[in-house]
Parts: structure tokens; C-alpha cells; sequence
């Protein structure tokens, strides 16, 4: 079923269902994994992270300088297993979503399921495509990482499969 879903996901992250086609449309943000490491551990000292985790999506992506004119490079996603170790205390935190591409360990399913949570999963290989639904991109924290900056993004009809719903359905069967 395709539905348009706006981000942050204020509500309804729990009435998606894996294999679900959604565009999600508003703010979502990046990390991958120096950036994940960084704020593990800026929690393991009790310090504030770069932006609130409640309600929000982050997209395991690092992206391709952006051409002229563009906001963002190419964009596709990165396997989600190496953030793995990280993603369960986001979740408790209120993260609602996350995209990337590839299995999850049971961990990260349980969290998803405790937290009413979703894991998306955007097309590998598409990035060229994803970018052209991404409105702007601005580095907010973590600068010296390069592409693995933690980015702020606006999307627009942004297209993701609901890999994992709150219930612990899971697209990859396992």
C-alpha cells in the first residue's frame, strides 16, 4: 500500500506495515557510523546530542559532493547492521525511524517493537534518484567527519519500504 507520511513522525509510525510504499515528506537526518559512534558515547557522558532524538528519522547515508545547482550529491543508503550496537539506546530515546538498506540484528527489532518504532529501507544503488527528493542539506553536527557529518535534510516525497513495522514484521523474514 503507498501512504504519505510527514516527518518527524509525530504519530502513526505504529499504523505502518512492513512492505508498506511510503514517501516521506519534511525533516529526516544523517549519520552513519563515526556519527553514531559520537553521540554512543557523548551519552555515555551524559552530554546533550546534536539534535533531539524524539520523533525523528535518521537516514544511514552519507552523500556525494552535490553538483551544481543541487543540494545534495548522490544519496543512496548505507547498510544499517553497522549501527547496529548504537541504534537500541536511540530508539529508547524516542528515535521513530531509520533508513538504510540490509537486515537488522534481534536487538534493534525488539527496540523497534518496544519504542512503536519502523525501519525503512531505500533502494541501494538508486542514490542519484533519492537525491532528486531532497529539497536541502545542511551539516549540523560533527563537521569534521566529511560525509559522515550528521546532515539535516528536507525532503519531498522522499520513497522508502517499510522493511520492519512495530509489531516485528519483517520484510527479510527473520
Amino acid at each position: 500500500m503507498e501512504k504519505y507520511v510527514n516527518v518527524p513522525l509525530m504519530e502513526g509510525a505504529a499504523e505502518l506495515k512492513a512492505g508498506d510504499y511510503v514517501y516521506l515528506s519534511g525533516t529526516i537526518y544523517t549519520a552513519r557510523d563515526a556519527a553514531h559512534k559520537r553521540m554512543y558515547e557523548a551519552l555515555e557522558r551524559g552530554e546533550q546530542l546534536p539534535f533531539a532524538m524524539e520523533n525523528n528519522v535518521i537516514y544511514y547515508m552519507g552523500p556525494s559532493p552535490a553538483r551544481p545547482g543541487r543540494p545534495i550529491g548522490s544519496a543512496g543508503p548505507t547498510t544499517s547492521g553497522r549501527m547496529d550496537k548504537y541504534t537500541p539506546a536511540l530508539l529508547d530515546l524516542g528515535l521513530k525511524g531509520m533508513i538504510g538498506k540490509g537486515k537488522r540484528n534481534p536487538a534493534v527489532r525488539d527496540a523497534i517493537v518496544r519504542n512503536s518504532a519502523v525501519y525503512f529501507a531505500a533502494v541501494g544503488g538508486a542514490g542519484a534518484l533519492l537525491s532528486q527528493s531532497i529539497l536541502s542539506s545542511e551539516v549540523i553536527a560533527y563537521e569534521d567527519l566529511g560525509t559522515e557529518a550528521i546532515r539535516k535534510l528536507e525532503v519531498k516525497n522522499f520513497p522508502v519500504i517499510v522493511v520492519m513495522d512495530a509489531e516485528g514484521n519483517n520484510l527479510y523474514g527473520d
